[in-house]
């Protein structure tokens, strides 16, 4: 049974979505690739990484899952079809300047990532959190 929260939440933002008329076009096509800047020269540190977390939490595993396989009660009840990001397959034909345009841009019903929310270096930090997802587990050193 659907949480009446996530129903709720699906609601409004249905409700308050701009339509597909208004939108501009570029969002109704995947996006051009953002040109090569600065953004591509970022390392992951622990602390990068745990903001990523937090900004993934609040802004993407509402559709796209904690674990990133795309089965979520507000996914399905958009009726979208997400890429399952725990397999290695759904990640492998897209570069970094694919990932970064798209959630930079949006697509279709996903809503941009505005530079005010989410700097660049932060943005490239989530797609490394992203990519992560489909890796095994490391497994704990041998004591």
């Amino acid at each position: 049974m659907l949480n009446p929260m996530m129903l709720l939440t699906a609601f409004i933002l249905f409700v308050f979505a701009p339509s597909p008329a208004s939108r501009p076009m570029a969002q109704d096509a995947t996006p051009a690739p953002t040109p090569a800047v600065a953004h591509k020269a970022v390392k992951p540190t622990a602390e990068s990484q745990a903001k990523a977390k937090k900004l993934y939490d609040v802004d993407c595993s509402m559709c796209h899952g904690d674990n990133g396989n795309g089965k979520t009660d507000l996914a399905t009840g958009m009726a979208l079809k997400l890429a399952d990001w725990t397999n290695p397959a759904s990640l492998a034909g897209k570069t970094d300047d694919d990932l970064f345009a798209i959630i930079r841009n949006g697509k279709d019903k996903m809503p941009a990532e505005a530079e005010g929310r989410a700097k660049d270096d932060e943005v490239m930090n989530i797609i490394i959190y992203i990519r992560k997802m489909s890796q095994p587990p490391t497994a704990a050193p041998a004591k």
